[in-house]
């Protein structure tokens, strides 16, 4: 009954596949007058692209050390995406590279919100612990930012219980780009309000779907209803915490196992 409920939730909103291409257009890049003194101090990224950010000439005019640092970055994070990595590696690149296109999208609106620079600051952690074999250190469970919430628990259930299944295994990219889009939709939520995070659910929803479709092909009858018994569980812990007050203020996300 429960099931059923939570799917009627999760699936009952259109799929717009156009949507999908603001996380996989990567490269994409804007022409910004952006505030880069303030925001350039905030990436580290220069330990790796000291010497591109040096010999290159920027793309166009008004291109900040900080925007390069961010297209550097994305470039450096497809060494870690190849199909050779392991599936851990894999998913923690695409969760960087959602990440960054969340910062380089903030910065394209000339935003004077955090949330930009936050986003670029996980992605530069990210890419540190890849490039120093750290990766393992990195939870899978990451806490929701203060800059934003939980909202659609139907949603976080899914992912939440695909990652302590291994589901990164089947769908590594499908569940990071789910994650990013989540936290990416309540906080246009509580900054503008629900018009602004529809079609960012309606993303999260479309790769979590992929991801659980991936699995139950990965897996035996037995193995996917353990799934689903687990996705039950976490929609109960977190339906008491979504908020519908559209105040951003982070949450803990404790593991079921």
């Amino acid at each position: 009954m429960l099931y059923s409920a939570i799917k009627a939730i999760t699936y009952k909103q259109p799929i717009y596949t156009a949507l999908s291409a603001v996380l996989l257009l990567a490269t994409a890049s804007s022409a910004v007058a952006a505030d880069s003194n303030t925001q350039a101090t905030t990436l580290q990224a220069n330990d790796y692209c000291d010497s591109e950010l040096q010999s290159k000439t920027p793309a166009y005019k008004y291109q900040s050390t900080h925007q390069r640092a961010m297209q550097c970055m994305l470039t450096q994070l497809k060494e870690y995406q190849r199909k050779s990595m392991s599936a851990r590696q894999q998913y923690f690149a695409y969760k960087a590279q959602a990440w960054l296109t969340y910062a380089i999208h903030q910065d394209s609106m000339n935003s004077r919100s955090t949330a930009g620079l936050q986003a670029a600051q996980f992605a530069e952690t990210i890419l540190h612990a890849l490039k120093n074999d750290t990766i393992q250190d990195i939870s899978l469970h990451q806490d929701i930012p203060s800059n934003s919430a939980l909202m659609r628990p139907d949603l976080w259930a899914t992912l939440s219980a695909l990652k302590d299944s291994d589901g990164i295994t089947s769908a590594p990219r499908e569940l990071a780009f789910s994650e990013v889009s989540l936290i990416w939709a309540a906080t246009n939520q509580c900054e503008r309000g629900w018009r602004e995070s529809g079609s960012h659910f309606r993303m999260a929803d479309r790769w979590l779907e992929q991801a659980r479709e991936a699995y139950v092909n990965a897996n035996d009858s037995q193995t996917n209803v353990a799934l689903q018994n687990l996705i039950v569980s976490y929609y109960e812990q977190y339906a008491p915490l979504d908020t519908s007050t559209d105040i951003c203020r982070g949450q803990l996300l404790t593991p079921i196992r």
